[in-house]
């Protein structure tokens, strides 16, 4: 195990390389990502937020440079014994949801469980998946419904708790407000919040949303010039001068978040969440023991 598995740091990215046929997109990106934090990235269109993420959970293969997730290089690919290491430790939100459109919610939650857990009873899955659609926010009944009897914000919780599923220590989230109401977004933006702090989460979270930068995010890290320019709090960044970052939190959307922060504007509560969490213990005795077994069988 290296220092990184067990450090600050379980994102490590050095001299990035990403482009598609001609077009570059990243050149000599680098970022760390904090344990626990919930970490923002923002950049104008193009820029690549959207491919960074996916190279770095292993769906694009980068030029160059370096990715170590957990202490382990992902940027030259994942073998299939990486893969069974790895990818159970974290879950991502793909923007829409990206659910399969045959499977009822939970059956869409029970298939990482089904990949990575296979000797999980069905009764045990299904207890499980139940459990996610609850700490997701979403009603009981949801749990049978197929994606198209979904509204757009419950199709983004349902695909939380399908991120959720493995009991993850990262979580991706891709522009998961993105076509919600404000009231919906905020919601969104205060579950994500208490699943942090409640689970222990690390989060990388993609957003256009200034609202959801300035509620519950610890730092953003800003996309341009095919770099990461800069990383930082909200304050810190306001006190660079790039023209990009000012234009962005010292535009009228900026300020209207800002003004709106400074109101003390709080998204509505999920109570249920922690709440919720310790019945685990007592509902689905057997998930954590089963879980570990699985791990120590195929170790």
């Amino acid at each position: 195990m290296s220092t990184d598995e067990t450090g600050d740091y379980p994102i490590i990215i050095e001299g990035l390389c990403n482009g598609f046929g001609d077009q570059l997109i990243h050149e000599n990106l680098s970022l760390k990502v904090r344990r626990g934090e919930i970490l923002g990235v923002v950049g104008g269109s193009g820029t690549g937020k959207s491919v960074l993420m996916r190279s770095i959970i292993g769906l694009q293969q980068p030029r160059g440079g370096s990715i170590k997730v957990f202490g382990n290089e992902v940027a030259d690919g994942i073998d299939a014994q990486e893969s069974k290491d790895i990818r159970p430790r974290w879950g991502v939100l793909f923007q829409g949801g990206a659910l399969f459109s045959t499977l009822t919610v939970e059956e869409n939650i029970e298939v990482p469980l089904r990949q990575f857990y296979p000797e999980i009873s069905d009764n045990l899955r299904g207890e499980i998946a139940r459990f996610k659609v609850k700490i997701s926010g979403l009603p009981e009944d949801a749990a049978f419904k197929y994606p198209n009897e979904l509204s757009g914000g419950m199709k983004k919780r349902a695909g939380l708790a399908r991120a959720l599923a493995l009991d993850p220590e990262l979580l991706f989230l891709d522009e998961p407000t993105a076509g919600l109401d404000p009231i919906g977004a905020a919601t969104f933006d205060q579950l994500t919040s208490e699943l942090q702090e409640t689970l222990g989460l690390t989060v990388f979270l993609i957003t256009h949303d200034l609202d959801t930068l300035y509620a519950i995010c610890d730092r953003v890290a800003v996309l341009a010039d095919k770099q990461v320019i800069a990383v930082g709090t909200i304050p810190e960044l306001l006190a660079l001068d790039h023209p990009w970052i000012q234009e962005y939190f010292n535009g009228p959307r900026g300020r209207a978040a800002q003004s709106s922060q400074d109101r003390g504007r709080k998204a509505k509560a999920q109570p249920d969440v922690a709440k919720a969490l310790p019945d685990v213990a007592k509902a689905l005795p057997g998930v954590a023991k089963a879980m570990d077994n699985s791990r120590e069988s195929g170790a």
